[in-house]
C-alpha cells in the first residue's frame, strides 16, 4: 500500500494511528525467508523503485521476492532473467500478468496494477540495432517508473543523416530526458546532446571488438565528451532508464 493512501485511511478515519504505524514501518523493507530483504520504500525515499537483479540467483528464490514484493508494490521489474528463471516465472504467475521483453532478458510481474503515469517522457536512442537489448532494458524501467518512451534505433554516427531526419520526433514529443545506448567508439550520447535541449545519459554497450572492446572505448569516450551528459557502466540499462526516469518524473512534477 502507498503511502499517501494510508494517511488518506487516516484522515478519513479508516484506520487508526496504531496501525497506520505499524503499516509505515512495515514498509521499511520486506524479510524474505532468509534470502532477501525487499526494500520496499525506495521509491518514496529516494524516488527510484526496487528492481529484482535476476543474475546469481536461484530460479525459486526469484519466484518467492516477486510474490513478496507484489504484495506490497502489485508490480515487480526483474532484469537479466535466464531461460531456467524464465521457466519458473511463467510456471508459477498467470499469462496476463507477466509482461515479458526478451530481448533484454527483463520482465515485469504484475497483480493487475497498472504502472502510474507521471507525464514524464524519456526518449531511448540506438547508435545499431546491437544496442537494442541493453536498451529495451532502459525503456522498461523508465516505463515501470510512470514514463511515456520513445524510441529511436539504429541512428549511429556512421550514418548521421538517419538522426538528422529524426528531428521532428523530438519536436514533436520533447522528451524530459534521452538515454544514448552506443558500443564501439561511442560517439552518439555526444552527437545527441549538441542537438537537443534535454539531459542526455550515455549507456555504453559492449559491443566491438579490437583494442577497446567489450564497451571500454565507448565508456571512455563518454567519459571524455566535450558535450556536457552523465555517463552510466557498461550495459548499466536499469540505471541509464531509472535516472532518466528520475529527471523526467521531477520535470513533469514541476509542470503541474
Amino acid at each position: 500500500m502507498e503511502l499517501k493512501n494510508i494517511l488518506r485511511q487516516v484522515k478519513e478515519g479508516s484506520t487508526d494511528l496504531v496501525n497506520a504505524e505499524n503499516q509505515i514501518r512495515s514498509m521499511g523493507y520486506v524479510p524474505v525467508s532468509d534470502i532477501a530483504k525487499l526494500d520496499t520504500f525506495r521509491k518514496y525515499r529516494t524516488g527510484f523503485m526496487e528492481a529484482i537483479l535476476a543474475e546469481g540467483k536461484e530460479a525459486e528464490d526469484i519466484v518467492e521476492i516477486v510474490r513478496a514484493h507484489n504484495e506490497t508494490a502489485g508490480r515487480t521489474l526483474i532484469t537479466r532473467i535466464n531461460e531456467e528463471q524464465a521457466s519458473a516465472i511463467r510456471n508459477a504467475f498467470k499469462p496476463e500478468n507477466i509482461e515479458w521483453d526478451m530481448h533484454s532478458r527483463t520482465a515485469v510481474v504484475h497483480d493487475g496494477t497498472p504502472a502510474l503515469k507521471t507525464g514524464g517522457t524519456v526518449a531511448i536512442i540506438t547508435a545499431g540495432t546491437a544496442d537494442i537489448d541493453v536498451a529495451e532494458e532502459a525503456r522498461m524501467a523508465a516505463s515501470e517508473m510512470g514514463c511515456s518512451t520513445i524510441q529511436i534505433y539504429d541512428v549511429g554516427v556512421a550514418g548521421f543523416q538517419r538522426l538528422i531526419s529524426e528531428m521532428s520526433v523530438f519536436e514533436e514529443n520533447r522528451p524530459d530526458a534521452i538515454v544514448v545506448a552506443a558500443g564501439r567508439e561511442g560517439t552518439l550520447p555526444t552527437v545527441v546532446s549538441s542537438l537537443i535541449d534535454a539531459p542526455v545519459i550515455g549507456l555504453p554497450v559492449s559491443i566491438g571488438y579490437g583494442a577497446g572492446a567489450k564497451g571500454e572505448a565507448a565508456l571512455l569516450s563518454m567519459l571524455q565528451s566535450c558535450s556536457i551528459l552523465s555517463v552510466v557502466n557498461i550495459d548499466a540499462g536499469f540505471v541509464a532508464g531509472a535516472f532518466a526516469a528520475r529527471i523526467a518524473n521531477s520535470i513533469a512534477e514541476a509542470r503541474k
